[in-house]
């Protein structure tokens, strides 16, 4: 069998199985290919910082302190927090005045309101031959599997808005239309029930984004298949919205609820 047919044929249903296609088969091989890329800059670790810390710096939305304080509010380990090298409650990273090597995010790029700006933030703090690695959820194997992959029009639209904090149609989303996170769950197919009828979550919902008076609520904006996001970020790239391109995008492997991403100029 040729390359060509080998290829076609896992096109047509090794992704849909989730058969491994590279040596690289989940985030602890992807990090070990990360580990000799440096400075290296971690946003959002909180408690599980993914690197080794040679040459490692941390950006989070609180300082140390607040975030151990957190950690153990929510019977987590206090003492695994990283030292915060920059941070801001509005998670600017224009406040990081140094340029890196490596970027690395995991379940932090699809809670940001306006995703170009972000990744035209990552881009100014990016050394010429870095690179953006992510981990991603993919929404067919996580709680968002019954919102719908996120088009490039809403991108567009938030950037244009320059929208600083989530929509009531996020929080609705997110807190009302999401179900079980089991992905050993929704790989057999057993999705659970939407939720959307239930009128209690969507009077919360409603009621949580009014009582935030315009500040931020933590919610999900995007929700992506490896497939979607690697066309959103190359047709960024092709509108000259940003320099990020899609370097490598590894599909969800079976019994996955993520994939794995690395963007570079």
């Amino acid at each position: 069998m040729d390359d060509t047919t080998l290829e076609d044929h896992y096109a047509q249903h090794g992704k849909k199985e989730g058969r491994q296609s590279c040596p690289v088969r989940n985030r602890f091989d992807f990090i070990k290919l990360l580990n000799e890329i440096r400075p290296a800059l971690e946003i959002g670790a909180f408690d599980a910082p993914l690197l080794e810390q040679t040459h490692v710096k941390h950006f989070d939305v609180l300082d140390q302190a607040a975030l151990r304080k957190r950690a153990s509010e929510l019977n987590r380990n206090a003492q695994t927090v990283p030292y915060i090298d920059f941070f801001s409650t509005k998670a600017d990273l224009s406040v990081v005045a140094e340029k890196f090597k490596l970027i690395i995010s995991s379940h932090a790029i699809e809670h940001t309101p306006d995703l170009v700006r972000h990744l035209l933030d990552v881009e100014k703090i990016l050394t010429h031959d870095g690179v953006y690695a992510l981990m991603i959820p993919d929404c067919r194997y996580c709680f968002d599997h019954f919102i719908s992959p996120t088009t490039i029009a809403e991108i567009l639209q938030a950037h244009v808005e320059k929208r600083k904090v989530h929509t009531l149609a996020s929080v609705i989303e997110h807190r009302a239309l999401t179900t079980h996170n089991d992905p050993a769950r929704h790989w057999r197919k057993d999705h659970g029930v939407p939720s959307g009828t239930d009128t209690d979550r969507l009077a919360a919902s409603i009621q949580e984004w009014q009582n935030s008076n315009g500040g931020y609520v933590d919610v999900h904006a995007w929700q992506f298949t490896p497939d979607s996001f690697a066309l959103n970020i190359a047709l960024l790239r092709k509108i000259d919205l940003i320099s990020l391109k899609p370097l490598r995008v590894y599909q969800t492997v079976h019994g996955a609820n993520e994939f794995l991403a690395v963007l570079s100029r």
